[in-house]
């Protein structure tokens, strides 16, 4: 009986040994890492920090005259930043920003259509509204673009400027957008706005 017992510890020792070889090794590799790590940050890590300021783009106003406040491209109100003198801005449908001062619902999805809109549009758009078919954006000429939502915003606009750019089409009313990979087109009322 003693003899068919000394195999077992004998297994049950060796199996102890290669534990303990294994969490010294285990070990070993961890304390590696840590220390080449700690020689990264201390002796190759380039500690020049560059400090850069980003201040976001008005693409949108709530209001009109002294009183107008500019909108970032993501909705933000950005009450802050002086409007630009130069450029004329779209304006949300909104008389004065939310008291709360985050915008929401349909007046959210305009804004981040308009701040989506390619620098070489924005001259050309006037304001947003939500209609019947969600965001739609009036460009000074009065051609209606009907994007629905905010989302593929920017493919959106990619394709409107593609049909305003069509040398076929002289005169629309309306850009139908909800489906940038097929924009439709309809009316014949409003010419389009003079490429500059």
């Amino acid at each position: 009986m003693a003899g068919g017992l000394a195999p077992v510890s004998a297994r049950r020792a060796a199996g102890k040994r290669r534990k303990g070889s294994l969490g010294k090794i285990l070990a070993l590799v961890l304390l590696a890492g840590l220390a080449g790590g700690s020689l990264y940050l201390v002796v190759l890590r380039d500690e020049t920090v560059t400090p850069r300021v980003v201040v976001p783009r008005a693409t949108a106003t709530i209001g009109s005259g002294d009183a107008a406040v500019a909108v970032g491209p993501r909705g933000q109100i950005l009450a802050w930043l002086p409007l630009p003198e130069d450029v004329q801005l779209p304006t949300l449908p909104l008389a004065e920003p939310p008291a709360d001062g985050r915008l929401a619902g349909p007046v959210l999805q305009q804004a981040r259509v308009l701040g989506a809109a390619q620098a070489t549009l924005r001259p050309y758009i006037e304001r947003s509204y939500y209609g019947e078919s969600g965001v739609d954006v009036i460009l000074r000429s009065g051609i209606e673009l009907r994007f629905g939502d905010a989302s593929q915003a920017t493919a959106k606009w990619k394709a409107a400027a593609a049909v305003l750019a069509d040398p076929s089409i002289t005169a629309l009313d309306y850009v139908d957008l909800h489906a940038p990979r097929r924009p439709a087109v309809g009316g014949s009322g409003h010419a389009l706005p003079p490429i500059e």
